[in-house]
C-alpha cells in the first residue's frame, strides 16, 4: 500500500561549504540578477540595459567627486553596520541605530557650534568622538536594561526611542536655527570650519577612512578572538545555555549594546562633522536600517561587509543618475536595485541548504 507520494525535491542543510563555492553561488546569483533586470529594463522602459548599466557605473565612480562620494557613503554605512553587528549577534534586535546615529550627531553638532571655534582641533575632535560615542551609548543602554532586567521587546522599545531622538534633534534645532526662520541648522561654521574633520594625507575624507576601517578590523578581532565576543555568540545561540556555561546574561546585554550605541554614535560624528557639516532629524537617513541587510547579508563579518556597503552605495547612487540620464522614475531604478537585493537575498537560501530533485524511478520505487 503507498505511504503517499514523497516531494521531488528535498532540501538538506549542509555541514559546511567551502568559501570559493560559496562566493561562486553568489557570483551565479548577481550575473541572473543582472540579465533578469535587463529584461525588465526593455519591458518597462525599452531602453538598451547595457546602457543602463553604464549610466549606474558613472553615476557611482563615472568622476573623481561621484567616486569619491560613493566611498564616504560607503564609510558611513558600513561603520553603522559594523555598530549594530554586536548586537544582532547576539539575537538583540537593535532597531534604534537611526536614533543612535542622531544622538552622536546631535552632540558633535552642539560641540561644533559651541567649541568648534574656541578649542585647539587636537583637543576638539577627540572630545567630539568621544563625547558622541558616550551619548549615544548612554542612549542604546536604556532599552538594553529593560530588556536585561524585565524581558521587554526590544524591538519596540528601540523603534519608538528613535522618535525620541528625532525630537531631541528638533528641539536643538529650535536654538540653533540659522538663518531664524528657515527652520533649519545650515552649515555649522562654514566660514571657520571650526569642527570639520580635516584632509589626511591629501585626502578629503582621509580621516573617515582611517577611523572607519580601525572600528572594522578592531570590531572583527573582538567578535572573532575575543572572550566578550564568545559570550555575545553564546548568548546569541542560547540563553539558558549561556547561563548554564556562568555567563552573566544581563552583563553582556549591557556591555554589547553600550558598544553597538557607541560605534553608531561614532557614525553620527562622521556624519556632521565628517560630511554634512549639520544636523537635522534627516541625518541618519535611513541608513540605520540598511545596514540590517548588510550586517545580515555578511553573516555578521565586518570584511564582508566593505564589499556589501560598497555595493549597496554603488546601487543607490546609480539608481539616482539612471533616474536623471535616461528620465526616469526613480522607483524605476529602485526596482532593479531591488531584484538584484533578491537574488543575492536568495542565494544564502542555497548556500546554507543542499536541493536535490529526486528522479520519477526513485520516486515510483518508494511508493
Amino acid at each position: 500500500m503507498s505511504k503517499g507520494k514523497e516531494p521531488v525535491f528535498q532540501m538538506t542543510k549542509r555541514d559546511a561549504i567551502e568559501p570559493w563555492k560559496a562566493w561562486m553561488i553568489r557570483l551565479i546569483a548577481v550575473a541572473l540578477s543582472l540579465v533578469v533586470c535587463a529584461g525588465v529594463i526593455i519591458a518597462l522602459t525599452g531602453l538598451n540595459p547595457v546602457e543602463v548599466y553604464k549610466g549606474i557605473f558613472d553615476g557611482a565612480v563615472g568622476t573623481k567627486r561621484r567616486a569619491w562620494m560613493t566611498i564616504r557613503d560607503t564609510l558611513v554605512l558600513l561603520c553603522i553596520a559594523v555598530g549594530i553587528t554586536p548586537a544582532f549577534k547576539m539575537r538583540f534586535w537593535n532597531i534604534g541605530a537611526e536614533g543612535q546615529i542622531l544622538i552622536g550627531g546631535v552632540t558633535s553638532a552642539a560641540m561644533m557650534i559651541y567649541l568648534g571655534n574656541t578649542l585647539p582641533p587636537v583637543i576638539l575632535f577627540p572630545l567630539m568622538l568621544a563625547g558622541s560615542a558616550l551619548a549615544a551609548l548612554v542612549w542604546a543602554i536604556i532599552p538594553a536594561f529593560f530588556k536585561a532586567y524585565w524581558n521587554t521587546n526590544e524591538t519596540l522599545f528601540t523603534l519608538m526611542m528613535n522618535y525620541v531622538a528625532m525630537q531631541v534633534v528638533t528641539f536643538g534645532i529650535i536654538f540653533w536655527e540659522n538663518p531664524k526662520g528657515s527652520n533649519s541648522v545650515g552649515t555649522i561654521n562654514s566660514a571657520t570650519k571650526g569642527g570639520w574633520l580635516p584632509k589626511l594625507f591629501g585626502l578629503e575624507y582621509g580621516w573617515n577612512l582611517v577611523i572607519v576601517l580601525a572600528l572594522t578590523i578592531a570590531m572583527f578581532v573582538y567578535l572573532r578572538y575575543s572572550k566578550q565576543g564568545y559570550e555575545i555568540a553564546v548568548v546569541g545561540e542560547s540563553g539558558n545555555t549561556a547561563r548554564y556555561a556562568g555567563i552573566n546574561v544581563k552583563k553582556v546585554i549591557l556591555r554589547t549594546m553600550a558598544i553597538s550605541g557607541a560605534v553608531c554614535g561614532i557614525a553620527g560624528f562622521i556624519i556632521v562633522s565628517g560630511a554634512s557639516h549639520t544636523i537635522s532629524t534627516s541625518t541618519a537617513g535611513g541608513r540605520g536600517f540598511t545596514a540590517i541587510i548588510v550586517s545580515w547579508m555578511s553573516k555578521f563579518n565586518t570584511f564582508a561587509m566593505i564589499l556589501v556597503s560598497f555595493f549597496l552605495v554603488f546601487m543607490q547612487k546609480g539608481a539616482g543618475q539612471i533616474a536623471s540620464q535616461f528620465n526616469l522614475n526613480e522607483n524605476a531604478a529602485d526596482v532593479i536595485t531591488g531584484i538584484i537585493l533578491f537574488f543575492i537575498l536568495g542565494c544564502e537560501f542555497f548556500i546554507d541548504y543542499k536541493v536535490r530533485i529526486r528522479s520519477a524511478k526513485q520516486a515510483g520505487s518508494e511508493e
